[in-house]
């Protein structure tokens, strides 16, 4: 196993587990390694932003999927489709063996992820300006923990901000392949 570049270990869902269970440290492949909680970088004008295109600039930690937060989301959306809020029914009838949260519940995550990842500094406002494209490639069962990794792919300027297009993938924890891959553009004005 190789040591990875949020200090799991590549391939191993217990690295990874351990990383959430254990904040200090942990013994991947003969080595200890320090656990250091995600906290936010700062991007605070439109050098530093064009410093980090191309690059994978966070990779958040880890948050949980809960039924209450699938259930506040149906709501909000009127979206209440059995799959998501009949745990009962999801267990008997649903291949996934539970209820899944929405994909558009997912998507909104994308916000989330980054305002707790990235400090912007002095911004006047950030909006979401769209998407390029976005896939769901992959249920998201209740009770799975999920974070984002962003990769700054480009910066316009616009008259008073900029315009960041973002590279997303959101990672299920244990899972294969990613739970959503996007290219998401966000806006920021001073």
């Amino acid at each position: 196993m190789r040591r990875s570049r949020d200090g799991g270990c590549d391939g191993s869902v217990i690295g990874r587990a351990i990383r959430i269970m254990h904040p200090w440290s942990f013994l991947c492949s003969g080595l200890f390694l320090r656990i250091v909680p995600v906290s936010p970088i700062s991007l605070h004008d439109p050098a530093s932003l064009r410093a980090h295109i191309g690059a994978e600039v966070v990779v958040t930690d880890w948050m949980e999927v809960t039924q209450a937060r699938v259930d506040a989301f149906a709501a909000a959306t009127d979206d209440h489709q059995w799959i998501h809020v009949d745990p009962e029914r999801a267990r008997a009838q649903a291949p996934f063996g539970n209820t899944i949260a929405h994909g558009f519940l997912t998507l909104s995550l994308l916000s989330k992820f980054i305002n707790e990842s990235i400090d912007f500094g002095a911004s006047r406002m950030g909006i979401n300006y769209g998407l390029n494209r976005v896939r769901f490639s992959d249920p998201v069962p209740i009770g799975s923990l999920l974070r984002g990794r962003f990769t700054l792919a480009a910066v316009d300027d616009l008259d008073g901000g900029v315009q960041m297009t973002w590279s997303v993938i959101v990672e299920r924890q244990g899972a294969p392949k990613p739970c959503l891959v996007a290219e998401w553009l966000t806006r920021r004005y001073v």
